[in-house]
């Protein structure tokens, strides 16, 4: 009578080891046996026995079925790529993912016999596997300290520890409102998206409800990108959660409402989120649009701005009076711009006043003020009540109309530094819109210091960007002079697919910039109301760069590709 149990189906593991005649067959069928009885991997039930220990079971296999062995203590875990697998799909079959090369994805697995995990991993990636075997003890300790990493990071973004639940006025909400929605799979779903949020680099985040399906999209480096499509039957509570911890009503659903809401990470850093609703057919679209404060503190030589750009920029807010105006699109970095700007004049013998829509950036030293159009504290009724508090320096978050405007020009004409922005495409266009407002030509020239226009172009990611072999005729298509085609630099565009450090070839974003001060040439264009070609072409001759020759500048110098700076700077 055979010893061995025939209804016992050993694993490739067992099996291979018996081949190499470290296991009798009596020994793994026994420890397969109990490894089914207690739901444990075969691997880590031998180890228990104590038959083998994990060093020696590791180089077999991988002798064995011509896989790389890797001591995992010698791995620094920041080379632990971005693109990690899913943390139940890691746990439930034992795999790590280690580094992505030309599109690899080399995974740290104790079991190469685990066809399944390997399938289940490379499914979930949608990228081809390399395993590379490495100790089940050691790959257990490495799993573990991811996870409770993980854990630590999800109780940092405890709602009801971490967060501000006052909103904006800093009233309490009514307790039946939290019990109304203290559901801890939605808590917990929010405060994922939210930290994964923020370690992508996200600047909004999007939960918007169709008929069919509830999505949430991340606009990371200004593109959309789809992250999850979570239940639908979670978008009631899940928009109720977000309004509680903004300070909405969650009663009210038919119309528009706005929120805040902060995140406290550590005692260093503060998030704040400023949430906006939607009401759709469907539900409610939430967008939260991330405010992190580090961002008006990164000092102007992160901003992109050339040399000389820099000069002006700096000359002009450094004036005791006078009009600075940044223009762009939404979402441009208008107000990181200012910001920055206001840092460096932030000084303790300078009194500094905001009027926002609302307050987007804390800045200690600053009296900032929300604006409130139903309350009639409007732009204009702020800037009015700064004149009369002793102002050296005023941020207005918008020109808006003519009353606001006048206002600016009159307290830059009486001895302040005014800034504020306008949504024009460019420096010139934005004295003919004033003039369109209504301001008189006389006071724009009198007041206006400098105008500086910008763009976001994604950058390049510097770990794979790969260089280019363009013709000279589309290049000077493009907007490229002779003179630049002279052989000094190298073209660069991004890698298709990325690498593991970025999104598609590009990671972060870069500014592109027009920056014109008002000279008198350009004041006497103005007096005589010329239009905005007459304008641009003055600065032209006065030698400043528009967005399309600044941005190819950036181009040249490797930090974008012509794609971005073509769908930046589109004329």
């Amino acid at each position: 009578m055979a010893n061995a149990t025939p209804s016992i189906k050993l694993s490739g593991l067992a099996r291979t080891l018996i081949q190499e005649k470290l296991l009798s067959e009596d020994e793994a069928n026994a420890i397969q046996a109990q490894a089914n009885t207690v739901k444990s991997p075969f691997i880590t039930q031998l180890i228990l026995s104590k038959k083998l220990n994990a060093q020696v079971i590791a180089e077999t296999s991988a002798k064995a079925f011509g896989f790389p062995y890797f001591n995992l203590d010698a791995f620094n875990p920041d080379y632990l790529p971005s693109k990690k697998i899913d943390e139940k799909l890691m746990q439930s079959n034992r795999v790590l993912a280690l580094q992505v090369r030309n599109n690899i994805l080399y995974v740290a697995i104790s079991d190469p016999t685990n066809l399944h995990a390997l399938d289940s991993v490379q499914f979930q990636m949608g990228m081809a596997l390399s395993p590379v075997v490495v100790e089940d003890d050691k790959l257990s300790r490495w799993i573990d300290k991811i996870v409770e990493a993980s854990d630590t990071n999800m109780r940092s973004l405890n709602l009801d520890d971490d967060y501000d639940l006052g909103g904006e006025e800093g009233q309490p909400q009514e307790e039946v409102q939290t019990q109304e929605v203290d559901d801890a799979p939605v808590v917990k779903f929010l405060n994922k998206m939210l930290l994964d949020a923020i370690n992508m680099g996200a600047s909004d985040l999007h939960f918007e409800p169709y008929e069919k399906f509830y999505r949430v999209r991340y606009r990371v480096d200004g593109i959309l990108r789809e992250i999850t499509q979570p239940p639908l039957a979670i978008k009631e509570k899940l928009a109720s959660r977000i309004k509680v911890i903004s300070s909405m009503d969650i009663s009210e659903k038919r119309i528009p409402q706005d929120g805040r809401m902060k995140l406290v990470l550590s005692k260093t850093r503060t998030i704040d989120f400023r949430v906006s609703t939607l009401p759709l057919i469907n539900g409610e679209k939430i967008v939260m649009r991330i405010l992190d404060p580090s961002s008006a503190t990164l000092g102007i030589e992160a901003l992109g701005y050339e040399p000389v750009q820099k000069e002006l920029l700096l000359s002009a807010v450094s004036r005791p009076y006078g009009l600075v105006l940044v223009t762009g699109p939404t979402g441009s970095g208008k107000t990181v711009s200012l910001y920055t700007c206001l840092n460096i004049l932030n000084k303790p013998d300078v009194n500094i006043s905001t009027a926002e829509d609302p307050c987007e950036i804390p800045l200690a030293g600053i009296n900032q003020v929300n604006v409130n159009d139903k309350q009639g504290l409007t732009f204009a009724a702020a800037l009015k009540s700064f004149l009369r508090q002793d102002p050296d320096v005023i941020m207005i978050g918008e020109i808006r109309d003519l009353e606001t405007a006048d206002m600016a020009i009159k307290a830059a004409s009486t001895g302040h530094m005014v800034l504020s922005t306008l949504h024009t495409n460019d420096a010139p266009s934005t004295l003919t819109r004033l003039l369109n407002m209504g301001v008189a030509p006389f006071n724009i020239a009198s007041a206006v210091s400098l105008i500086t226009a910008q763009r976001l172009a994604r950058r390049l990611c510097k770990n794979c960007k790969v260089p280019l072999d363009v013709p000279k005729e589309a290049l000077l298509g493009v907007g490229f002079t002779e003179e630049d085609l002279d052989g000094s630099w190298q073209l660069y565009g991004p890698k298709e697919g990325g690498c593991e450090m970025c999104n598609n070839g590009y990671k972060g974003r870069v500014g592109i910039y027009q920056v014109m001060p008002i000279t008198d040439e350009i004041s006497r264009i103005i007096m005589k109301s010329g239009n905005a070609h007459d304008i641009a072409d003055q600065a032209k001759i006065e030698g400043v760069k528009d967005l399309r020759q600044s941005g190819l500048l950036k181009v040249m110098q490797g930090l974008t590709s012509i794609e971005e700076v073509e769908a930046c700077t589109n004329e």
